[in-house]
């Protein structure tokens, strides 16, 4: 018998996803909460559209989602007509959306009393990533839950790690966002400074991208940097979330992130820009627009 999935959030990430599923064989029943883009992805694939998430959950073996934020997440799993409400016993939820670790604890425990099973399992990769079916995904949740569900996700990454228990692939992807914080600031002042020293700032990459400077935000986005052009994925306004995610958690465990709340810092003035939609690289855009801030 074929496996039914449910998919719940059909935006730049969810949709290839979601995609991927049904190209590989599953039945896919797709939820949006805006309807007209449901019925783009049943242009693309084949599957089925339904106008809730409790509706779309009904009699699904698995239920992925991949919404906004915390309180999308609470609303399309235990809100009125919340996937929750349609899941079965033995059935399990996949959260591949950014979300706090307690959203995730939170959903554990109401989907454990359901008889549901729960991962958090949020992706890196953008939306480059996702369309080419090469995410990487931080899983938290019981190890018996992730074997039954790797091999959907395998249809869409190319690695899928679990790293604990539930709220631990949240976790994960905060450690992730640090980084690439620190990683494009990093970038975005060294090719200003290139600019500023009277250096071909590519002739620099392409020097200092063979030693130990080399990153994959350099390789992939110092040329669209330089050219100014931000439109190639993972949005400010995004980043900003997951940064506030990020210190509300560091503020709970103490750990120091003085980089991180100043880069948290210079998106906001990116933001001011008008830069709310850039893609994170925009942060060198920034730099050479700091009379506005002065």
């Amino acid at each position: 018998m074929t496996t039914t999935v449910a998919f719940i959030g059909l935006g730049v990430m969810g949709f290839p996803m979601a995609g991927y599923l049904s190209k590989a064989g599953y039945r896919v029943r797709v939820y949006n909460r805006t309807g007209s883009r449901a019925s783009e992805w049943l242009e693309s694939y084949s599957g089925e559209a339904f106008a809730t998430p409790e509706k779309a959950a009904r009699g699904a073996d698995f239920v992925f989602a991949c919404v906004g934020n915390d309180d999308d997440l609470r609303q399309v799993t235990c809100g009125q007509n919340g996937a929750f409400r349609g899941m079965s016993d033995g059935s399990l939820f996949i959260d591949h959306t950014t979300a706090s670790a307690d959203v995730a604890r939170e959903l554990a425990a109401e989907a454990q009393k359901k008889g549901i099973g729960f991962l958090d399992a949020p992706v890196s990769g953008g939306q480059a990533g996702a369309e080419n079916g090469a995410l990487t995904i931080m899983v938290g949740g019981e190890n018996a839950d992730f074997e039954r569900a790797v091999p959907l996700m395998d249809c869409y990454a190319r690695a899928v790690n679990l790293l604990g228990p539930v709220g631990s692939g949240q976790l994960c992807k905060m450690v992730n966002q640090i980084c690439i914080a620190g990683l494009v600031q990093g970038l975005s002042e060294g090719l200003h400074f290139a600019r500023a020293a009277g250096l071909d700032p590519e002739q620099v990459v392409d020097v200092i991208s063979k030693g130990a400077a080399q990153s994959w935000q350099m390789e992939n986005r110092y040329k669209t940097m330089l050219a100014g052009e931000y439109e190639h994925g993972f949005a400010v306004d995004w980043m900003r979330k997951d940064l506030g995610i990020v210190l509300d958690e560091a503020q709970r465990n103490g750990a120091l992130l003085p980089v991180t709340a100043l880069v948290d810092q210079f998106y906001s003035e990116v933001q001011a820009l008008g830069g709310g939609r850039w893609d994170t690289s925009s942060l060198f855009a920034r730099l050479t627009n700091l009379r506005d801030f002065s």
